[in-house]
């Protein structure tokens, strides 16, 4: 490692993909944005499109290199973090997709999950997956691929043989980090991050799982190889003759919220996070033991480094939260979301109003498919600025609902929850989720910690950074939030909130 070398780390997220560039002690020297498009053809359907993501991940790196006045060669690895559970399915040959990537927000298969509801089948799945069954993860995703893909847009293909080559290993299967790597790269590969998300992954065998692979009918040919998330044998290297101009190792992945977890330097049993982003994670870290929840959370692979155990977490993942901030500018209730701090604090209370954005149905701890997104207790003295407020506090009373769950699965009191994403800017929020919660909320100086943890990833594997204790020195509070005088009458507001939910759950049934 030199003064004038660094490490990248692609973000690609549900919204849009980042490169970000770290020095040595953490700090951002580079970094370019750019939004994807958000494909909806029916309700409940969720797609983006792979080809369009690529093109902006090599804009972004590009962009962000050339803004800092870098060389790509001044890049000692790079790391990826991804949107986790979207998947897509690839032509080997052609290197095309053969469909739109389907997104984790994505509905289409509820009835394919209570079909195996129905059988009975839930708690085999849990077990072997850590994972609640549900249409959020990758099978039912690549099983409605594998049915449903036009087979027209298959170079070489007849009608009638989609299985038949995926079977033959002619198609790759992959979440969005997967088809990344394959494209910087060429290799098919992916984390025990992402695959732990896809519910084809034995998470304590560590390995693909036969039994789920004949259950939702994923030929393994077309699995990629699973590795450390951050790994010394490396993933790759880019091509020295491509968009970069140098061959460059691609050396960690993580998807995005274990990411962020490992970009908090939450590496210790009982550390814990929640990421602010399109929805909100929260994670612990249960060290080597994979703690099986009773209260509705998941438990899935935090992070593992080369030759060293798995790390595993217990996480609440919450489809909506900052997505109904955008859903608030949708209906033009709000003109930014940088307006929903001032707006919030302009009024006293929601005034009995109360927001359960449930636009997905709802994950930790409810895991309702079928709830939809209510808006309980206006009057005609309803302003906007009280939905407004209640849409804030809902993202708050979500994350004390997975907080309960998590101190009673863990046996772990939470004095202290590491906060990070585009939502934590909000002061207002970070002390309403202090107070609703009722512990301390810590932010840090980098708040981009997603991109940190892939960089972190990729920077050990290849030395940059020797060891985790030079981590940990790198972390910086930015501003702590504890609770305050507001705190006193939460619990009466939380009573109400359950209320609220139940209302919400199980709405969209067939008439």
């Amino acid at each position: 490692m030199t003064e004038d070398t660094y490490v990248g780390a692609i973000d690609q997220g549900t919204t849009g993909t980042r490169f970000m560039v770290f020095d040595h002690d953490g700090r951002v020297v580079a970094n370019a944005y750019q939004k994807h498009e958000q494909i909806y053809p029916e309700p409940g359907w969720v797609e983006h499109d792979p080809e369009e993501i690529w093109e902006n991940t090599q804009a972004v790196m590009l962009t962000a290199l050339e803004e800092a006045g870098l060389d790509a060669e001044q890049l000692d690895a790079i790391g990826i973090t991804n949107q986790r559970e979207t998947t897509l399915i690839w032509d080997k040959e052609s290197g095309r997709p053969v469909y739109n990537a389907i997104v984790w927000q994505d509905r289409r298969t509820t009835d394919r999950v209570e079909t195996l509801q129905d059988e009975g089948k839930e708690e085999w799945v849990r077990e072997k997956t850590g994972l609640e069954p549900d249409a959020y993860f990758s099978a039912t995703k690549a099983e409605w691929l594998l049915d449903n893909a036009d087979p027209i847009k298959l170079a070489r293909m007849r009608p009638d043989d989609v299985r038949e080559r995926a079977e033959e290993g002619e198609l790759m299967f992959g979440t969005i980090d997967t088809w990344v790597t394959y494209k910087l790269t060429g290799a098919h590969v992916t984390d025990v991050t992402n695959a732990s998300r896809t519910m084809l992954f034995n998470i304590h065998d560590m390995d693909w799982d036969d039994e789920l692979l004949e259950e939702f009918d994923v030929p393994k040919a077309m699995l990629p190889e699973v590795r450390p998330s951050s790994d010394e044998d490396l993933y790759g290297t880019t091509d020295s003759e491509g968009f970069l101009g140098a061959e460059i190792p691609v050396a960690g992945a993580l998807g995005d919220q274990q990411a962020a977890l490992f970009g908090q330097t939450c590496f210790d049993a009982g550390d814990a996070k929640n990421t602010y982003g399109t929805g909100s994670f929260m994670l612990m870290n249960t060290g080597d033991e994979a703690v099986m929840s009773e209260h509705g959370l998941l438990t899935t692979v935090g992070f593992q480094r080369s030759g060293e155990p798995v790390q595993y977490a217990l996480e609440g993942s919450i489809f909506i939260t900052g997505a109904a901030i955008e859903w608030l500018e949708d209906v033009s209730l709000i003109d930014d979301a940088a307006e929903t701090e001032e707006l919030a604090r302009s009024v006293d209370s929601t005034d009995g109003v109360y927001f359960v954005p449930a636009f997905t149905g709802l994950g930790a701890p409810h895991w309702d498919q079928r709830a939809r997104g209510t808006i309980l207790g206006m009057t005609r003295g309803t302003r906007r600025e009280h939905v407004v407020r209640a849409t804030l506090e809902s993202i708050a009373f979500q994350t004390r609902d997975v907080a309960e769950a998590m101190e009673e699965d863990s046996g772990i009191d939470l004095s202290t929850l590491r906060v990070d994403g585009g939502a934590v800017k909000n002061n207002f929020l970070c002390q309403l989720q202090s107070n609703i919660v009722g512990t301390d909320i810590v932010r840090p100086m980098v708040d981009e910690t997603t991109a940190l943890g892939a960089a972190y990833a990729a920077g050990l594997a290849v030395g940059y950074w020797s060891n985790l204790d030079e981590l940990r020195n790198n972390w910086q509070v930015d501003r702590e939030f504890s609770p305050d005088d507001d705190a006193e009458n939460v619990d009466g507001r939380y009573g109400r909130w359950k209320e609220a939910v139940d209302r919400s759950l199980d709405w969209a049934r067939e008439e």
